[in-house]
């Protein structure tokens, strides 16, 4: 069963879908749209770490391709180790240089098959002590995973892990339908 926070949040973005002027759906899917899949809660696959700010690569500039073939920047602001499935993963957590926010693209072993082909997102959070609150829980399909016309970057391959991350969104059908999507 899903935490209150958790369940609201997916509520809210549930809604956001089906009736948001800036939703990613197209009219005919979100006609028939009834929610998102999600995999269920997992507590473990929730962290709060101290980020390695210092050391190679780290302050840098990357730039990832992106779905429509072009490039966006950011900056690589730390490195997160998390156990996933009792195995470290390290992860470089990104900043958006437009808007300041963190950023973490990831693709695991369940890309193309139970999650977006291309991977999945998370926005770790800020806690005032200097942690990063990194919740698998809340990963994110980008808009490119509900149709064409949107520009996704892509995960660095410094950010695709060898393992099975079993939480947030699951994958989305091209036509908007998937198991339990639309009515």
């Amino acid at each position: 069963m899903t935490s209150s926070r958790l369940s609201q949040f997916r509520e809210h973005k549930d809604h956001y879908f089906s009736h948001g002027d800036h939703s990613p759906l197209s009219a005919d899917q979100r006609e028939r749209f009834a929610g998102l899949a999600y995999f269920d809660e997992d507590p473990a696959l929730s962290f709060t770490v101290a980020p390695k700010t210092d050391g190679p690569g780290i302050g840098e500039r990357v730039e990832l391709e992106t779905t429509d073939g072009t490039t966006m920047r950011f900056v690589r602001a730390a490195r997160v180790t998390v156990p996933i499935i009792g195995q470290p993963v390290e992860l470089s957590v990104l900043k958006d240089l437009d808007r300041g926010r963190y950023f973490l693209p990831f693709r695991d072993t369940t890309a193309g098959e139970e999650t977006y082909q291309l991977g999945r997102y998370l926005d770790p959070r800020e806690r005032p002590d200097g942690t990063l609150v990194v919740d698998f829980n809340y990963a994110y399909n980008p808009y490119c995973a509900y149709g064409d016309g949107w520009s996704c970057p892509i995960p660095p391959e410094e950010n695709v892990v060898p393992v099975r991350i079993e939480a947030g969104e699951r994958s989305f059908g091209a036509s908007g339908e998937e198991s339990g999507a639309v009515e």
